[in-house]
């Protein structure tokens, strides 16, 4: 993966303000050892219809480099595309899908619509990895409850699984998250099991729920939950959970349940890439490159 100096957001938009430029950027990425024909695998090529098609020579399949891709068939610009991967990969706070109609001059739909697709696209580049080692594991409640609610694991909010690979001097990995039904042993074992490596050591407080763990291929070890007595427990997984709840309140203003695993797909994207700022926006495009294409219908359903 080729790496990408950080620069401002203007000497971005300088650079990459020309739909071939960009169009070449995407070429590299997608076939970094050159051209490889989707269907036939032939390495030899020619470009036709102004350079946006690259056309095999064997088979004579026309392919571009957003086909099959989430970027696929858009009629946003590749310009824009790159300007709002810039700032969805880039800026730690995040970028709401208004800030996006108001910087790429574009619909509220579309902006919607673009914002979904990255943070899609992140959410499958996140599906390859695992959680190992040492992992905090713990629920959180996001969004706001019913009037006259219940408080606590009985809350109409959305609930929320966390899980949190340490590292040997027990400082913040990886992090995963996922929107759950409800916080049963079943759901939290269906978690443990997609998100973390087995054998792993999994520390939770004493809910009964996790109990399972230790039954499913993992040692368990669990507190009761008291932050007065014993403040580094879980401490750093309640600490990333509020700075993930700093940015939906404050950048997304809230948002529903339906949505919510996007947007902390999002989150968790870039934390888990946090120490290689270099590379978060070629990451993220070829995360698009390599991600599944979703139609807004799929969205709004």
């Amino acid at each position: 993966m080729s790496k990408q100096e950080p620069v401002s957001f203007f000497e971005f938009t300088q650079k990459y303000s020309d739909e071939d430029v960009c169009r070449e950027h995407l070429f590299h990425l997608r076939w970094p050892s050159g051209f490889k024909c989707p269907k036939c695998g032939n390495e030899s090529h020619y470009q036709i219809k102004r350079g946006s098609l690259y056309q095999c020579t064997a088979c004579k399949y026309q392919a571009s480099v957003t086909a099959g891709t989430v970027m696929d068939k858009s009629r946003i610009p590749l310009v824009k595309w790159f300007w709002a991967a810039h700032m969805v990969a880039c800026d730690k706070r995040g970028c709401s899908a208004m800030m996006l109609k108001n910087k790429l001059g574009i619909s509220y739909k579309s902006a919607w619509y673009l914002l979904k697709r990255l943070q899609t696209a992140m959410m499958e580049r996140d599906w390859e990895y695992t959680l190992s080692g040492t992992v905090e594991l713990d629920d959180a409640f996001f969004g706001s409850a019913n009037e006259g609610g219940k408080r606590g694991r009985g809350t109409s909010k959305a609930k929320v699984v966390v899980g949190l690979s340490l590292t040997e001097k027990g400082n913040p990995k990886y992090i995963k998250m996922e929107v759950a039904d409800d916080l049963t042993a079943d759901s939290i074992v269906t978690f443990a099991q997609r998100n973390i490596m087995s054998g792993a050591t999994i520390s939770t407080d004493a809910y009964a729920s996790y109990k399972q763990l230790q039954n499913n291929g993992y040692a368990h070890e669990s507190k009761v939950f008291n932050p007065k007595v014993d403040k580094e427990h879980l401490k750093w997984l309640h600490t990333i959970v509020s700075n993930a709840k700093a940015l939906i309140n404050g950048t997304f203003h809230g948002l529903d349940k339906k949505h919510l695993d996007l947007y902390l797909s999002e989150f968790c994207y870039r934390f888990n890439r946090r120490f290689k700022p270099e590379e978060l926006l070629n990451r993220l495009l070829f995360s698009c490159l390599s991600g599944l294409k979703i139609s807004y219908a799929e969205l709004t359903l």
